[in-house]
């Protein structure tokens, strides 16, 4: 069986994650996304599905760096998932983003 990508990982947990909201007798779950014009260059002619999960990292990087990877970017000095998208948050504001979420 072939290993899901990191985009399928985070995807599936999202839309279980909603699932299971819209199931349960608690409020909807709301999807927090950063907005479009935060995105890296490097994304802007990507696929809608790499934006998106760009704009969540940039959005929710609490819950993503919760997240073990499953890609085997460990090597690479990975602890977490938030780590495939965003090498760190600047003390000016800015966001230093990592390539490796988008390819």
């Amino acid at each position: 069986m072939k290993p899901r990508s990191k985009f399928s990982q985070v995807w599936l947990g999202l839309v279980v994650t909603l699932v299971l909201g819209a199931c349960s007798q608690a409020a909807p779950v709301e999807l927090n996304l950063a907005p479009a014009s935060e995105l890296p260059a490097f994304v802007d002619r990507s696929a809608p599905l790499v934006k998106d999960a760009y704009r969540f990292a940039i959005a929710n990087p609490e819950i993503l760096s919760a997240v073990p990877c499953y890609c085997g970017c460990g090597a690479l000095g990975h602890q977490n998932n938030l780590q495939c998208y965003i090498k760190e948050f600047r003390a000016d504001g800015a966001i230093g983003f990592e390539t490796h979420g988008f390819g």
